[in-house]
């Protein structure tokens, strides 16, 4: 089972550790955590490919969107 290879726990013991991080972080905690790590991945991926997705508004080191002409 896929299961019993990660270091030889059970699906019972999986949900008690993941129970035990709910009740010690919390669901907001984790929630923050989770979209933290995503775009930490995503961010990771567009520099190992050198591509930026094309429904991403271009931002300046500031943070602020980059001013962009009006199209005629």
């Amino acid at each position: 089972m896929i299961a019993q290879a990660l270091f030889g726990l059970g699906p019972q013991e999986l949900i008690i550790i993941l129970v035990v991080i709910l009740v010690l972080f919390g669901g907001a905690k984790l929630a923050g955590l989770g979209k933290a790590s995503g775009q930490a991945i995503r961010e990771f991926k567009e520099e190992i490919t050198g591509t930026k997705p094309e429904s991403a508004e271009a931002v300046t080191a500031s943070g602020d969107e980059a001013k962009t002409p009006p199209a005629e």
